[in-house]
């Protein structure tokens, strides 16, 4: 599937954004990279907007910037699964057993239903063998649960989704994007080190060819792009970002052991920093700017 065309990339220019986005709302859908993007735009907007005229509010599972002179928000939307599941609490979602309703997700889109620009992803949460998959009401004795291979649960989640979308996006109004895959730098090995080691104290970029790391799963984003095509198909234009390749090379863009703990470490953890390094999000300034220059960029681009 050709997921790219080619155009100038060009500088990105908040007063520009700003502009296209006066009188809209510009959400992004989906896990905690997508707020690693989120919090990158706001960060790339917030300097060009004179203090009064900006507010930050934090209203259940949605965060919402607002830049009041124009009208305009960008905001997140915490759904990590997209289709409704035991890990929709933005705040307290460690849980041990991950529960999805994969026809279920009404519960999030009547929150972003008006929205001018969407920005969808889901990858990470569903990196684990096999889903428990719920089929009936959470807080229900009826339900009837299954464990169900991971790409297939995948699949099912994106057609749920991709449903709604057909049935309740106005093509005309709603400018639609998903980001693909942002690879994770935790196996070393990956990149011809010791096998125990991750991105701790990695400062270097990789510098192979074509890299493409072991947690990046190829099946997955065919899952994505094949769903994506068949929106295209039937008329519906969505589209998809591929930020996978070029943020593969970056080792050393990961907040490592520099980020906010929820919990306290141990003092085995401590002892040995490369047990808690986050190797998955990003550092900003870093990678997530990149995929919002490439944002801006298509957002500018004829449908």
């Amino acid at each position: 599937m050709k997921i790219l065309v080619h155009f100038e990339l060009g500088r990105f220019d908040a007063a520009t954004l700003l502009q296209k986005l006066r009188g809209k709302r510009m959400v992004f859908v989906g896990d905690s990279l997508n707020r690693n993007q989120f919090v990158s735009l706001v960060c790339m907007v917030d300097s060009s907007i004179p203090p009064t005229l900006k507010s930050l509010q934090f209203n259940g599972n949605l965060i919402i910037f607002k830049a009041i002179e124009y009208n305009a928000s960008i905001e997140f939307y915490w759904s990590p699964l997209l289709v409704e599941s035991n890990t929709d609490d933005p705040i307290n979602h460690r849980v041990e057993e991950r529960i999805a309703k994969l026809d279920s997700i009404e519960k999030h889109a009547k929150h972003w239903i008006d929205a001018e620009v969407l920005v969808f992803d889901s990858y990470i949460w569903w990196l684990r063998p096999k889903m428990k998959v719920l089929w009936g009401s959470f807080g229900r004795s009826d339900g009837i649960y299954e464990e169900m291979e991971r790409l297939k649960s995948y699949e099912m989640a994106l057609n749920t989704w991709a449903n709604w979308l057909t049935t309740h996006v106005d093509r005309d109004r709603t400018r639609l994007f998903f980001m693909s895959l942002s690879p994770m730098h935790r196996r070393a090995e990956d990149w011809g080190m010791d096998a125990n080691d991750s991105c701790y104290n990695e400062t270097d970029p990789i510098y192979e060819e074509n890299y493409w790391g072991s947690l990046s799963n190829v099946s997955m984003m065919g899952v994505v792009e094949s769903t994506i095509q068949d929106l295209n198909n039937k008329g519906l234009n969505i589209q998809l970002l591929n930020i996978t390749q070029l943020s593969e090379y970056r080792k050393d863009g990961h907040p490592s052991i520099y980020r906010k703990q929820w919990v306290n470490l141990t003092e085995e953890q401590l002892a040995n920093p490369k047990s808690y390094a986050d190797c998955g999000h990003w550092c900003l300034p870093g990678v997530p700017d990149t995929w919002n220059q490439i944002l801006f960029a298509y957002m500018f681009h004829s449908h």
